[in-house]
Parts: C-alpha cells; structure tokens; sequence
C-alpha cells in the first residue's frame, strides 16, 4: 500500500533501560518587532532555467551553506513495561520488580533553511512539534539553540530563530515558485537519515498537487529528486540557487524513497512565514461554503452547463458568502479575473488571502454569469472544520 511519509528521521538517545524515539517542541513567544522575510526574488526572464545558468556543482556549492541540521528533542515518562524486556520480565534474573517511572529523551532530526542572515530559519512544523530543546547545526559544524517564532500545522511550516552568538550567515535566496515549469532541474539539499548534509537531482515533476492527505492546505511541488527521511524542511532549489520549496513528504510502498517527493512551494510558504514572524500565529481567510471540482459526473447530476469551475454544495447560514448572496449550486469560475480550476486550489487561494479581503467571484448561476462582492472573513477554530473528501470539502 502506498503511504505518505514526512521526513523527520526520529532517533533515540539510549539510556542504562531504554531506548525512545519520537518526534519534538515547545511554542516560544515571537519577537514583537522582527522583519518580514525578504521579497521574492523577481523571476528571472521567461523560459526555463537550465543548466547553462551554472553547473550543478555550481549552484550545490553556493545553496549548501544555508542549508541546516536540526535535532529537536524532549523528556517522555517511561514506565517499566517499555523498558528492556531484560530488566522488565519477571522471568529474568535482572528483573528489580516494579519501578518508578524514567524519563528518556526522545530526539528527532531534519533540516530547515536560513532564510535571514540574522539567523531566521523556515522549516517543516513536524520536525519541531513538541519540542522542549532545539539545536541547529551549521553547514560548518557550528551549534546554536534556536527558539520557536511560530508554527502552522495546518500547512506544516514552522520559523525558528537561532539563539546567543549568531554569526552573520548567508541566507538562501527566495524564488517565485509560480515561475517554475514541468521538468525544470532542481536540488534537493538536506539531512536524510541524520547522516549529514546531502544534495540530490531531480526535475519538477508536477505542480500544484493538492488533495495528497498530509495536511490540510497542500499545493505541492513533486519532484523525483531524492529525499528521504531526515530532509525534512531541507530546501528544494532551482538553477539559480534560489529556494523554491520546502521538501516535506515522500509517497513509497517501502517508506524510502520512491521517486515521488513533495515540497512546499514558496509561493505558499513565504506569507505563511511572513505572517508567524509579524503575528506568531496565521489568519486564514474564510467564505463558508461546501466546495467540489466538477467532473463529467458531477455535470451529469446536476445538469451543470460547464465542465469548468468549482460547484457550491453548501452556504453556512450567517457566513460571509451567504452575506455576499452566493447560493447552492452556483458555479464559481474566476475570482478576481483569474480562472477558478478546482476546488483546492480555490480554497487556498481563498484562506491565502487572509480575512476582511474584498474579493469578486464569476458565478455561473443556472446559465446566467454573474458577478458577486464578497469580503473575507477569519478561518475560524479549526476544531469547527471537519475535513471533506477529495471531491468535496469546506473552503477557508
């Protein structure tokens, strides 16, 4: 069976007893007045970047540096019955009887990526859940603490910022993920398994892959460079040397690498970090409605005209779309004069947009096309958003 795996590469510390494994992170405040991440960079001229803008070894050596090893880590209360079946058997000549509990310290590895000379550091949320230390390891063996600015499991992205004497660092150039194209080459760099820093090769496989199942806002770059567990929020790079993802998942049989990876594009990635690093949390926006993609299916049963667009199954009472007149059955083909291709990526660019956010929507309503004025509202808890399957869910 084809499963997803992220990449965090769990490893145990082993003690006298016992040896853990596990995932790490403790939620530390944000500075109340840190800059913004930089801009994007602007895309270079149209067509795609090849290996003529620099060799692979080129560009390797250039993003190598801004690349980072994380080991993020905390105590578990352990009881008798995980510890060594030596000691914990009745039957064993080592058994002591029953114990008080032990602590151990459970220690998960990944990467992330320097994304501010200063020592700001975008990575994956899972390779920092429920940490208690964080320790980053720079491309030249230098080990700094590092903090918590803010976390967003629901994208999985998380910015960290490195602690005490932090030396001026080369920070990773950010590239318009949007200006990528189908095989364009890319890197992946990062630590697979914990063994140290690593780049591979691979093209751009498809965009825009949403629906996959790790969490629940996906537009993910596939590529077939090879990650493996331990990259984990390691970067995705094209030509240029610019970062254009956040390598954070691979779909294998095995749970190894399969040529099927995804990361998280910039395009995503960059307001989402701008937003923990200005706010400490992230705003969603919000319509309230039930979304699907329409098919020929869908068409079919309910006499829909278009093939195009995205179908409203459902208008929350009191929501900003009810407010806005949207009604069930009405077909959303364009927000903002921009095509609307599918249910997933019109719930992104909705919660993308964050909350109060005038927008326009071209509805087809019966066969009639008109246009509806709506303004945003908040995400609310996300406890109150029940995930849909992958022909219908809820949009921001």
């Amino acid at each position: 069976m084809n499963t997803y795996r992220r990449l965090a590469a769990s490893f145990a510390l082993a003690t006298a007893l016992a040896a853990g494994i596990g995932l790490a992170v403790r939620h530390v405040a944000p500075a109340s007045a840190t800059p913004a991440l930089p801009g994007l960079v602007a895309p270079a001229p149209a067509g795609l970047a090849s290996l003529a803008d620099g060799t692979v070894s080129d560009v390797a050596e250039r993003v190598v540096e801004s690349v980072v090893n994380i080991s993020s880590s905390h105590a578990v209360a352990m009881g008798p019955a995980a510890m060594d079946p030596w000691f914990t058997d009745p039957r064993s000549p080592f058994y002591a009887g029953p114990g008080e509990p032990s602590d151990r310290q459970q220690t998960s590895m990944g990467s992330g990526v320097i994304v501010t000379s200063g020592g700001r550091i975008l990575t994956n949320a899972h390779v920092v859940a429920g940490a208690e230390t964080i320790r980053v390891t720079l491309h030249d063996g230098t080990e700094l603490e590092a903090r918590v600015v803010g976390t967003d499991p629901r994208s999985d992205l998380a910015v960290l910022q490195l602690q005490g004497d932090v030396p001026t660092l080369k920070a990773l150039p950010i590239g318009d993920s949007k200006a990528l194209r189908l095989g364009e080459v890319v890197l992946a760099v990062g630590n697979p398994f914990g063994v140290g820093q690593a780049v591979t090769m691979g093209i751009v496989s498809a965009q825009g892959r949403a629906a996959v199942g790790i969490v629940d806002y996906e537009d993910f770059i596939q590529t077939d460079a090879a990650i493996n567990p331990g990259n984990s929020g390691g970067a995705l790079v094209n030509m240029r040397g610019e970062l254009i993802g956040i390598n954070t998942a691979i779909l294998s049989r095995s749970g190894g690498y399969q040529g099927i990876g995804f990361a998280i594009p910039t395009a995503m990635a960059k307001p989402i970090a701008d937003m923990l690093v200005r706010d400490g949390k992230v705003v969603r926006g919000y319509l309230g409605v039930g979304i699907a993609s329409i098919d020929k299916k869908l068409a079919e049963q309910h006499k829909l005209s278009t093939l195009h667009g995205v179908l409203l199954s459902e208008v929350e009472p009191q929501s900003p779309a009810a407010r806005a007149g949207l009604k069930v059955g009405d077909v959303v083909v364009a927000l903002d004069g921009a095509p609307v291709k599918d249910a997933a990526r019109l719930r992104n660019t909705i919660a993308m947009a964050g909350a109060d956010k005038p927008i326009t929507l071209a509805v087809l309503r019966g066969k009639t096309r008109v246009e509806v004025k709506a303004t945003t509202g908040a995400l609310p808890d996300q406890n109150r958003q029940q995930r849909r399957t992958r022909t219908q869910r809820r949009t921001p």
